[in-house]
């Protein structure tokens, strides 16, 4: 026996409500949190009050200075790939901004702290009392406040690139998961055509069944399959609509079995996850067999978990030809599928033997709670073998 698998464990999963908040009052949240955290830390060493005052003289600054950062420069240079540019213009905002909140210490909250702490420290005094430029460009307190002003913005900054960059990779991922699902329409839809030119050769009484059973079948995937999820009824249906038009095509040569138990209401599942693996057995099992062939098809939904057995006759393969030369494409589609739609909450195995080809899947389904009335096909109607 030989394996070639992706197993992933079973665990839950919690998700918490997807509240929609406006961008703005984000900022707004967030911002006041940040004000109260620093006025909090510097209220150590002088009152709340007094230090809700002077960060209230500093805080539009740090908003110029981050939003000048994240808004402008980091955007139109930096992910532009204007680096030149980018490293001649930071030295510069950042010079700027350090002046504007010295010059706010100077203005507004140095003479405010001497005339009401009574400081009486001569070297403090000495360099916060003269011309407004002598103070101003003290190198100690200039590089105390590039220090203060840079702590706050670059936590504040790190946090905005994580988003930006978690952004990035979910929207990679979205676009990931569409060309992986767009590449099984195609591939359907090769085979199906394959199995009408087939059948039209022998100019079978067949062929416009064939035709009618596969307009259905793309109907639902150009207009039902654009959401991220579909009722789990309606495809497993439309599996078994599939199934069918295989059957008009074998005739005879072919045993099909597809067998439904469980409860397959007010579930939901990724679309189109199902269909590679009975494409795969007929494809790669019944088509390239000579003989009697079989395809088992075994579906079980039971307390939330949905669980596929799909066994098939197994031609074997060619001297030399190992599995990675095998083919299985709609395989490897679905696992990747199954990786970024389902990651941990699926297990997945497949088994090559020198007689049988099994895949079996278990899946974590998403259970409606309230579900909405829907018109799904009855269980009686689902059974096809």
């Amino acid at each position: 026996m030989r394996y070639f698998s992706d197993m992933k464990n079973s665990v839950g999963s919690f998700a918490l409500p997807d509240i929609k908040i406006p961008r703005v009052v984000q900022h707004v949240i967030f911002w006041l949190i940040v004000s109260l955290a620093l006025t909090t830390v510097y209220s150590v060493q002088i009152d709340f009050v007094t230090s809700l005052r002077n960060n209230a003289f500093y805080m539009p600054v740090q908003f110029a200075y981050y939003y000048t950062l994240a808004y402008w420069l980091i955007p139109r240079f930096l992910f532009t790939g204007r680096y030149l540019l980018f490293a001649l213009l930071l030295p510069v905002i950042v010079a700027i901004f350090v002046l504007l909140s010295r010059t706010v210490g100077v203005l507004f909250v140095i003479p405010y702290l001497i005339e009401h702490f009574h400081i009486t420290d001569q070297d403090y005094l000495k360099h916060n009392q003269g011309p407004f430029l002598y103070k101003l460009l003290q190198s100690v307190y200039l590089v105390n406040t590039l220090k203060g002003t840079n702590l706050v913005i670059g936590f504040v900054l790190a946090i905005k690139l994580f988003k930006m960059w978690n952004e990035r990779k979910r929207a990679a991922l979205e676009a990931e998961l569409t060309a992986l699902k767009g590449q099984v329409h195609p591939h359907f839809l090769f085979n199906t055509l394959n199995n009408l030119y087939a059948l039209s050769l022998n100019q079978s009484p067949r062929s416009p069944q064939l035709i009618l059973g596969l307009s259905d079948i793309l109907r639902y995937m150009l207009y039902e399959c654009n959401t991220d999820e579909v009722p789990l009824e309606k495809e497993i249906f439309m599996m078994q609509q599939y199934v069918k038009l295989e059957k008009l095509r074998y005739e005879d040569r072919i045993d099909i079995s597809f067998n439904i138990s469980g409860d397959l209401q007010h579930k939901l599942v990724a679309p189109l996850m199902i269909l590679p693996f009975i494409e795969n057995a007929f494809k790669h099992g019944a088509s390239k067999q000579t003989g009697d062939s079989w395809i088992h098809i075994d579906i079980n939904v039971r307390d939330g978990f949905f669980k596929l057995k799909v066994a098939n006759s197994n031609p074997g393969k060619d001297a030399g030809q190992n599995s990675s030369e095998a083919g299985h494409i709609g395989l490897k589609n679905v696992t990747k599928r199954l990786d970024l739609l389902y990651p941990g909450a699926y297990n997945l195995k497949i088994m090559d033997e020198e007689d049988t080809f099994l895949v079996v899947l278990a899946l974590k389904l998403k259970v409606l709670a309230h579900p909405a009335v829907a018109v799904q096909q009855p269980v009686s109607q689902l059974a096809t073998a």
